[in-house]
């Protein structure tokens, strides 16, 4: 019998989802960065910057960037782990990963680009000083199996950072709903040609765990000292954890 899963509001098969997230991220991937301005008033970057200064990447560190996308992080660590250091850019998903690979190429960096499933890491167990992934964890069938492959390839004393779109507070919960359901879909529309993506992806926001239930099943993996820290109202929030 076929597990199923959560594809925003619908219910599909788990590998029926695999193939349907992939879908909007290939849809997306060339509007990705202006779309990720205009949905949030260029509140992202200030939240990847937060996310930047609590990762503490120092020179030498092992980073891996998981569902690095366009590679926001992935840049920022790789300058701050200078020559000697070792920045991984992943993602499931080859569009993104192209994207994200071209841009550090153009800014001068070469550090290398996999494409590979959260839930099933190709790095050897205690590798990494730091684990990062932004914005990537929702979209992931077994969130439970990708905090736990993370942790896996952490070394002890290493930490990973998850940054999400979280639960809203709640005085601003329907200004947030008729925006993310009404103009959302119209921005993805008239600037990515793509709505329906759009939809999925404010769809995804609301099926995401809430901030205490992520901290639980990261505490869940095997991951100690968790704690959250609500961005922009709770919008967004940035859970660290440590492996010891």
């Amino acid at each position: 019998m076929t597990n199923a899963t959560h594809f925003g509001y619908q219910t599909v098969a788990e590998e029926e989802k695999v193939h349907k997230v992939a879908e909007v991220f290939h849809s997306v991937a060339g509007k990705y960065d202006v779309m990720n301005d205009l949905m949030s008033a260029g509140l992202h970057r200030l939240w990847k910057t937060f996310t930047i200064a609590q990762a503490g990447v120092r020179p030498g560190f092992k980073v891996l960037d998981i569902a690095g996308g366009t590679g926001d992080l992935a840049k920022a660590f790789a300058r701050q782990a200078g020559p000697t250091g070792e920045v991984w850019l992943t993602d499931i998903n080859e569009s993104m990963l192209r994207v994200g690979r071209d841009r550090l190429l153009n800014k001068g960096l070469l550090t290398p680009t996999l494409l590979c499933d959260a839930e099933k890491l190709p790095f050897p167990d205690n590798y990494f000083d730091r684990v990062s992934v932004a914005f990537g964890l929702r979209n992931m069938t077994h969130k439970e199996a990708a905090l736990a492959e993370m942790r896996r390839v952490l070394r002890p004393g290493g930490k990973l950072l998850v940054l999400e779109f979280s639960k809203v507070w709640e005085p601003l919960k329907k200004p947030y709903d008729v925006y993310s359901f009404s103009v959302l879909p119209w921005l993805g529309k008239r600037i990515a040609g793509d709505a329906q993506s759009y939809r999925y992806l404010a769809e995804s926001i609301r099926m995401h765990p809430d901030q205490p239930t992520l901290k639980k099943m990261m505490e869940g993996a095997g991951l100690e000292r968790v704690e959250y820290f609500n961005l922009t109202a709770g919008v967004a929030a940035l859970h660290t954890g440590i492996k010891l």
